[in-house]
């Protein structure tokens, strides 16, 4: 999405003078700056191009009133941060917001075909036309990059000069000039053809610029550039590895790595804030006399003037500790993740019923007064209503090329070039459902021979993706397609649509968080925005027994026929190389913000069970089908 062109900024006479000179480039939204365009990545303003620059300039430039600190200890912690910050605004009035940096600097005139970077082009102040031809400037299309996350600019000139005596891999000139132009005959690479005046070299075409190993083939590896951190920022060891061509636009050029968490008790009133900066230290003390002596030199006053009481400090100190990994685990990222979500597992499933809800309180799960069992047909148990949840959401880092979920061994690069203490985030405010499916009905289905075959095909299909995807296949991460996972992740999309259709609310505005291991079957279904379909109490009043057993049953019986049936019922492989079966846009795929797996490990027919095999579906019983 392009960002919406630049408005013109509030000069010094309107009363709210800028801090600085630096000229407007356009907007973009909070959420945008953790999803979209976050530090490192390009963003398209009108006909230009930039990207996004690191965060070490943050702190002086990011207003505190514009850019709040956010507090979340428990992905704090994961994360090794003090604290979050909401990204800066982008209103008439922002005195400073996200910087960026003309990138690619290599441009090219449609009226002369000069092919140069930007400054030669000799343009007015503010402006990005050529100085001769006074027409808009086309950034360049290519850039090369590498799984590192290392980004540059396309090596057009040892492309015009490759079959040259000339040594390509050597940066130098030859007199000439570059030039690109389009022959339009056709919209393939082939039309467009980059020369040089040095008369040296025949104009060759962009064709075959794509191949995986071209770059390589002219002697051309990466030299660390990091141009979101500067002009001339470059990696302190060399780099070196193989470079690949993309279009500016690609997805490839940035993905970004998100890590999440729900604000749940003892964390969820507030209170702990205080107190962000100095947990790695109080994590030392194990006795209540030593925490006492700590908190007494960090807060003057008795101990009745503390911010947070001593008692207080030991429970969440305890609270902390439960979420510790056993043994080696605990050394590793993933296993701290999933002991996150272990935890929020545990809170949904108890909810806090029982506790008086100060105002402060982001957290408030309650038991719905309707029968329960009213769904034990269906297989649903323990349906809870979020009336209140906080997720905060972490930009942590992002990669190039190579997706962050399909290696134990990612190459993320860092938002700056300096160690920070934080992190840019967004917190979302809202509501939920959270239901589970019964653990005993759930092993029987899991176990049997036709649902096991079938979701193997899909993990199969998926653990080569990622083993394609990874640097070493030998080093790609398990898939996680197990039958529950598969079951529990489809339930969650064809609810989402039914309460879409039923509740009013709008697709994307709402969200699937899942969980399901070995000894967790839930899901969890809350509002992914913090606008208008927020927080009105419409999706907790879906979690009601009775309505939400109606829920159910409709959204399975929608999910007996798609549109494209019978080719989406009976289709061997379907999505991105065979991870999805009984899945399409017409049935159960989601909005991407909606998806914590990007559409993929989808198949309705466990659901509802096909025509050669009903028994593969998990609720026909209950529906008396």
């Amino acid at each position: 999405m392009t960002p919406p062109p630049a408005r013109r900024r509030r000069n010094a006479g309107s009363g709210s003078a800028p801090a600085h000179n630096f000229p407007r480039r356009g907007t973009v939204r909070r959420a945008q700056v953790i999803t979209t365009y976050g530090v490192g990545s390009l963003i398209a303003v009108d006909h230009e191009s930039f990207i996004v620059s690191g965060l070490d300039e943050a702190d002086r430039s990011w207003s505190p009133d514009e850019s709040k600190v956010v507090h979340e200890r428990r992905l704090a912690r994961l994360l090794d941060v003090d604290h979050f910050r909401l990204p800066p605004a982008s209103e008439d009035t922002s005195k400073d917001g996200l910087r960026v940096r003309r990138f690619p600097l290599m441009h090219s005139c449609p009226e002369c075909n000069e092919l140069q970077p930007h400054r030669d082009f000799s343009p007015p102040r503010g402006r990005s036309v050529c100085g001769t031809c006074e027409v808009d400037l086309v950034p360049s299309r290519f850039v090369v990059a590498c799984e590192a996350g290392h980004l540059d600019e396309f090596p057009y000139w040892q492309w015009v000069h490759r079959s040259s005596d000339r040594d390509a891999a050597r940066v130098g000139r030859c007199g000439g000039r570059l030039r690109m132009r389009t022959t339009g005959r056709t919209s393939s690479l082939r039309s467009i053809i980059v020369s040089c005046t040095c008369g040296q070299v025949s104009e060759v075409s962009m064709e075959g610029s794509f191949r995986r190993n071209v770059l390589r083939d002219l002697r051309l590896t990466c030299r660390g550039t990091r141009p979101w951190l500067g002009l001339s920022a470059t990696d302190p060891e060399r780099c070196g590895n193989p470079l690949r061509t993309l279009q500016r636009g690609s997805s490839s050029v940035w993905q970004p790595v998100l890590k999440s968490a729900l604000s749940i008790p003892p964390w969820s009133n507030g209170r702990a804030d205080p107190l962000a900066s100095h947990w790695a230290k109080l994590r030392k003390y194990e006795d209540r006399a030593n925490v006492a002596i700590y908190l007494d030199a960090v807060f003057e006053g008795d101990e009745g003037e503390w911010p947070v009481s001593l008692d207080e400090v030991m429970s969440l100190l305890a609270a902390e500790r439960e979420e510790d990994p056993d043994g080696e685990a605990a050394q590793t990222f993933d296993h701290s993740y999933r002991a996150l979500r272990n935890k929020e597992y545990e809170r949904l499933r108890s909810g806090n019923d029982e506790s008086g809800h100060s105002r402060d309180e982001q957290f408030v799960c309650e038991t719905p007064l309707g029968d329960r069992s009213v769904l034990a047909p269906l297989g649903v148990t323990g349906p809870m209503l979020v009336k209140k949840l906080r997720e905060v959401r972490a930009l942590k880092a992002f990669t190039r090329l190579v997706d962050a979920e399909s290696t134990t061994d990612v190459k993320e690069m860092p938002l700056s070039q300096a160690s920070l203490r934080w992190l840019p985030a967004m917190e979302v405010k809202g509501e939920g459902v959270f239901l589970r499916l019964d653990e005993t009905r759930l092993d029987a289905w899991e176990k049997a021979t036709a649902v096991a075959a079938r979701v193997e095909r899909m993990r199969t299909a998926h653990q080569r993706v990622l083993e394609q995807r990874a640097d070493d296949p030998s080093r790609a991460v398990p898939s996680p397609a197990t039958p529950r996972m598969v079951l529990l992740h489809t339930l969650a999309h064809v609810l989402i649509n039914e309460w879409s259709l039923e509740a009013g609310y709008p697709s994307a505005s709402l969200r699937e968080r899942l969980y399901a291991a070995d000894d967790m079957a839930g899901v969890l279904i809350y509002t992914a925005t913090s606008d208008s379909a927020g927080s009105l109490g419409g999706l907790v009043a879906q979690g009601e027994p009775e309505v939400l057993d109606r829920s159910v049953r409709s959204a399975i019986r929608r999910a007996e026929w798609c549109s494209s049936d019978p080719l989406c019922m009976e289709a061997d492989a379907a999505g991105s190389p065979g991870t999805n079966l009984a899945a399409c846009h017409a049935c159960v795929m989601l909005p991407e913000t909606s998806c914590e797996h990007n559409n993929i490990l989808l198949d309705r027919a466990l659901l509802v069970g096909t025509p050669e095999e009903p028994a593969l579906s998990f609720f026909t019983p209950g529906l008396g089908g």
